[in-house]
């Protein structure tokens, strides 16, 4: 498995996935931060559940993707990559599921218009120095600049990350660094102390 031909087929395909600097920043962060257990909102083709697991023979990734044939083509490709052991994909809605455990860092990148829900199941499976990672809180340069587009669906899916991004900065539960040159804007946030 060549993962760089994994992430060009998925671009030619136009499968979301994240950006190479962003990946490349997460890989860093787990193997800096001693990241054990991953828990992924957003399988597509299993291209960052590869690259998060591949940083360390002892990380487990739990990843979801609701998607029939995204999640077949991540399992066929978990499994060229000999990555089976060490991801755990599941073919169902996070919204509709059960999760259960406890998780070093979450990675968010499933449907933008959910990430508020997606927070607050998130929110109760981290460990105590447990992070949520966050993509696509630029869309594209729109969220700042909603003019670059003219269809109406993506203006109020634009206008639903803005307000999720302004409230994960400003709640004063969270920490929340927010890259917005990593990727297309990237937040890392962790829970404040009590």
């Amino acid at each position: 498995m060549n993962i760089n031909n994994l992430r060009e087929d998925a671009m030619n395909h136009h499968i979301p996935i994240f950006r190479e600097d962003g990946i490349r920043w997460l890989c860093e962060y787990i193997k800096d931060n001693n990241i054990k257990e991953i828990l992924e909102f957003g399988s597509a083709v299993g291209y960052s559940a590869i690259c998060m697991a591949s940083v360390s023979s002892d990380i487990h990734v739990t990843t979801y993707e609701r998607e029939k044939e995204l999640y077949n083509q991540a399992v066929e490709n978990i499994s060229q990559a000999g990555l089976s052991e060490q991801i755990t994909i599941k073919n169902e809605d996070i919204l509709l599921t059960t999760i259960t455990g406890k998780y070093d860092l979450i990675f968010i990148d499933g449907a933008k218009s959910q990430y508020q829900k997606f927070t607050d199941i998130a929110v109760n499976h981290l460990n105590e120095n447990g992070v949520m990672v966050f993509d696509n809180l630029n869309f594209h340069g729109m969220v700042d600049n909603p003019d670059l587009t003219k269809n109406r669906s993506t203006k109020q899916m634009v206008r639903k990350i803005k307000v999720f991004r302004d409230n994960l900065i400003s709640n004063s539960h969270y920490n929340c660094d927010f890259r917005k040159d990593l990727a297309d804007g990237v937040a890392i946030v962790s829970l404040k102390k009590e």
